[in-house]
């Protein structure tokens, strides 16, 4: 069966205030950036995108060395992740697109499969839902959508929860728990845990 070519997102473009205001995609985990850890969490998914955008308004030369169309938010101010949603549904061209933070690090391996599934089932958009809760910032989008989030965004929208209620959306369940890596303690619990995992027999 031929299986949905697709575009990545990552998102890189926010301020990094719970991390201390730092560009949160080139804090080091066992030595290397968390950037490079979502690049290699995409490609060993067992459906891979057919390509990778990266959302980021600073350390822009750092991320374009990494071989990845950049996309900026182009003014747009405080509007938080839809900015570079916006962008990278501009870009993705006509096919559905996989939105994932920039502290993705680990990922289920089916991830992609699972949120596409749902959009050739009639959905504009299927979301993560973990054990931990609801996970907004791992997305699957459907090509076609972006003139809906421009309306949304012009008319004072901010939120994903937001602009998903005007959409027919779904959530769907995935496993083991998604990474959520927005301060260093808990940066420094992922590392601890993983260290732990490696020791263990």
């Amino acid at each position: 069966m031929t299986r949905t070519e697709y575009t990545a997102l990552i998102l890189a473009g926010g301020e990094g205030r719970r991390m201390g205001g730092v560009d949160k995609g080139w804090v080091m985990l066992e030595g290397r950036p968390l950037v490079q850890h979502v690049l290699a969490a995409l490609s060993t998914q067992s459906h891979p995108p057919s390509g990778i955008l990266i959302s980021a308004n600073r350390t822009l030369e750092a991320y374009r060395a990494l071989g990845h169309p950049v996309l900026c938010d182009a003014g747009r101010d405080a509007i938080g992740p839809l900015a570079g949603l916006e962008r990278g549904l501009a870009e993705a061209a006509g096919r559905p697109l996989l939105m994932v933070p920039c502290d993705a690090v680990s990922l289920p391996p089916d991830l992609a499969t699972r949120l596409l599934a749902p959009l050739s089932e009639g959905w504009d958009v299927a979301s993560a839902e973990d054990a931990q809760g609801w996970q907004p910032a791992f997305l699957a989008v459907r090509p076609g959508l972006h003139a809906s989030l421009v309306r949304y965004l012009e008319n004072g929208g901010r939120s994903i929860r937001g602009w998903l209620e005007g959409l027919r959306h779904c959530r769907v369940a995935v496993s083991p728990p998604l990474p959520n890596l927005n301060t260093p303690e808990a940066l420094a619990a992922h590392e601890r845990a993983r260290q732990a995992s490696d020791q263990s027999p």
